[in-house]
């Protein structure tokens, strides 16, 4: 049976604004019930979906200007409908409004709304045609940057705080950008340049950014999951960003390592490639559907060393005081560091999740610090460039905690600022990495 892609990109939509749930499971669970599209297919869904997230109030604004019913009083799926046809005139180059406006009106009429057809045909074509000029927002104030990069206001009034304007813009700007994809290569079954070469018979490009020596930016590689390569376990996929979390932990072989937060399980999956699978990594999660996860990419990925268990990190475990040489706190965040891979978090976080979250992120690094030997190496890192989650919570542990801080300059890519020696704020429009803070520290004694 013949499957109308831009259907399915419709139902994603709603899924994920109208019924709160994560873009990146929707679409893992709407490709994998149409597994009957093609890779060119699946190409599309995904980029119209993720794109349309990334640029929702932009579209919002241009249907809010050229249509007399505003966005808000609009019928869940005519919205969805119209913000993803928009996405597309707007935004995709490769696409004729003609054939937009036309699938739409069909769309519209296949699924019950033949009385409101005639209204998504009016509202594209006057797009498409462009009359009258719209305006936007004068540069040079937050409103231009929220309309034009889709960013809530509260999120850049909270930004403009801790940066300066031209500083968020370019934040705003990279974030709305489709993002890299990119590699940790598994160099325990094969080497970077081995690799390169496997992609390279796979259809897929593959180059090295120069600031990490297991890291390789992927382009045109769809499918990754179904790939040999992917099923061999050269790889997984994770980013930059993460990787220098570990590399700034520094384990080492034989050593015991707990990995506080753990899945989906990328950065205990390096960990045992730079300890030659010859260490003791715990990874630790509260959801026993993310230890089988866990458990899984360490069996594609031949790991041995990785050791999955379900544990609390907000619950203080006796029988593991004292145990571990390395401690590594990736904490639940906001997330605002990964906007490109994650867009529905623009709309959906609030200040008071980042309030809430710093308070979460205090906890896990109270209960969990005494499982370091004395002088043990602790990292905390978070995927998020908020200041209360980052700096604020640095400056708690160091004041209330027996931890001092480490040096961890020596592990920083000369490519990102790095203005104290124990912690860097990785911006997300530093060479293409996701957004990254990370804090390190030593137990005393």
């Amino acid at each position: 049976m013949q499957i109308n892609q831009r259907e399915v990109i419709v139902y994603a939509l709603i899924e994920i604004l109208d019924e709160k749930k994560y873009n990146n499971l929707v679409l893992k669970q709407v490709l994998a019930k149409n597994n009957s599209l093609l890779p060119i297919q699946k190409a599309f869904i995904t980029e119209c979906v993720n794109g349309t997230l990334r640029n929702l109030i932009h579209i919002d604004y241009i249907l809010n200007f050229y249509s007399r019913t505003q966005t808000k009083n609009m019928k869940p799926f005519i919205l969805a409908l119209l913000r993803s046809s928009v996405y597309q005139i707007k935004f995709m180059d490769k696409v004729p409004h003609s054939a937009v406006c036309n699938e739409a009106v069909n769309l519209a009429k296949e699924k019950g709304f033949t009385n409101l057809s005639g209204f998504v045909n009016g509202v594209l074509r006057n797009i498409v045609r462009g009359t009258p000029k719209i305006k936007y927002p004068a540069k040079g104030g937050k409103e231009y940057l929220s309309v034009n990069y889709s960013i809530e206001p509260w999120l850049l009034e909270y930004w403009l705080t801790e940066y300066d304007f031209a500083q968020v813009e370019s934040i705003c700007k990279y974030s709305s950008m489709p993002p890299n994809v990119t590699a940790c290569v598994n160099t325990l079954k094969i080497d970077r340049e081995g690799l390169i070469n496997v992609f390279g018979q796979e259809g897929a490009v593959a180059s090295s950014s120069g600031a990490l020596d297991n890291s390789l930016k992927i382009k045109k590689f769809s499918d990754i999951t179904q790939k040999e390569s992917f099923i061999k376990g050269y790889f997984h996929i994770m980013d930059e960003s993460s990787m220098i979390a570990v590399d700034a932990l520094g384990p080492k072989e034989g050593s015991t390592i707990i990995d506080l937060c753990a899945a989906p399980g990328g950065k205990s999956f390096y960990m045992a490639y730079k300890t030659n699978d010859n260490a003791n990594i715990y990874c630790f999660d509260v959801f026993e559907h993310k230890i089988e996860l866990i458990k899984k990419g360490a069996k594609r990925l031949g790991l041995k060393s990785i050791k999955a268990e379900i544990n609390n990190g907000e619950v203080f475990s006796k029988q593991l005081e004292g145990s571990a040489d390395y401690l590594l706190i990736d904490a639940p965040c906001s997330g605002f560091g990964m906007l490109r891979k994650k867009p529905d978090i623009k709309y959906t976080k609030t200040y008071d999740d980042v309030l809430a979250l710093s308070v979460l992120q205090k906890r896990l690094i109270k209960n969990s610090y005494k499982y370091l030997k004395d002088g043990g190496i602790l990292i905390y890192s978070t995927c998020t460039i908020s200041k209360k989650e980052n700096i604020d919570n640095m400056n708690w542990v160091l004041s209330n905690l027996e931890l001092e801080p480490y040096d961890i300059s020596g592990f920083i890519p000369s490519q990102f600022s790095q203005k104290e020696k124990h912690y860097v704020q990785i911006l997300p429009d530093e060479n293409g990495v996701d957004g990254f803070f990370i804090a390190a520290f030593k137990r005393k004694g």
